[in-house]
């Protein structure tokens, strides 16, 4: 189950998560953590342009012996920023190409120009500077549009054990079934799923429920980050689990917490204002 892990390195390069208070992590950090991870068999990166230095940092420590996976910068100008800047991640990285590359923004599918963008996209594949193309997405809806109109290899989404909607409504099947790889994201929910102490109060909405989930958890006989991790990790359709850490003893304690144990079972709950992150107003 280990190896269906994988980093995102969004915190390499920005100050993200509302449980992270140590801000973006130091250079000497992030080696140690991947120097871990590499020792673990991890070696699934998600980084973006759009990380801040993520791939700078990337691309000085090293990252020969890795999968790489990046996405596009926004379609709002031109496509030959598109390509210009994806040739910049390359550069940034210090590698001559990359496992995956995915449309960061799915909204650009809306835009006149992205069929020739895709088409640009599919060349650069044939060329062997791209191995997998796809989208980064956020809902059934917009999986569903893409099942229905493109054909690609790779597809990132958020799951977790309070978003399960991907796998009550069928996608997770239907992207298995064409034999698409699935990234999952958003595992702990910006880490809300591992500490549920001293919220915002924004999240009073579902005390709650927080509190029917702790007992259930409790009664399993694992910590949360146990609980939360296995869920993702046992559920088959998912290739890779993507965890984001701002430290070493992070990493070490989620391959720690991996565990081959069944019957961890969701906990849906499914209102768009907690399990979509764009909408926490806080």
């Amino acid at each position: 189950m280990k190896e269906k892990l994988a980093l995102g390195t969004v915190q390499f390069g920005l100050d993200y998560g509302i449980v992270n208070h140590s801000g973006q992590v130091k250079f000497e950090e992030v080696k140690k953590i991947l120097r871990y991870a590499k020792k673990s068999n991890i070696d699934t990166l998600d980084t973006a342009s759009s990380y801040g230095d993520s791939e700078r940092i990337l691309g000085k420590i090293g990252v020969e012996d890795c999968q790489i996976v990046t996405k596009t910068t926004p379609l709002k100008n031109n496509i030959d920023d598109v390509i210009d800047n994806f040739y910049k991640s390359l550069e940034n990285l210090n590698t001559s190409q990359v496992n995956g590359l995915l449309i960061h923004d799915i909204n650009d599918i809306d835009n006149k120009n992205f069929g020739q963008l895709f088409n640009k996209l599919k060349l650069l594949q044939d060329q062997g500077l791209i191995g997998k193309i796809g989208f980064s997405t956020y809902s059934p809806m917009q999986i569903d549009f893409l099942l229905n109109n493109f054909e690609f290899d790779l597809i990132q989404l958020p799951f977790n054990v309070f978003d399960t909607r991907l796998s009550k409504g069928g996608q997770l099947k239907a992207l298995k079934d064409k034999g698409i790889e699935i990234h999952s994201r958003s595992i702990f929910l910006q880490g809300l799923l591992l500490n549920f102490e001293n919220l915002p109060d924004y999240f009073s909405t579902w005390k709650r429920q927080f509190n029917d989930y702790q007992s259930i958890v409790n009664e399993s006989e694992l910590s949360l980050l146990e609980y939360a991790v296995n869920f993702v990790l046992n559920t088959q359709e998912i290739d890779k689990v993507l965890v984001g850490v701002i430290n070493k003893c992070q990493l070490k304690e989620i391959v720690q917490a991996v565990k081959n144990k069944n019957g961890v079972k969701p906990y849906p709950i499914d209102d768009i204002k907690l399990i979509n992150p764009n909408f926490w107003a806080i």
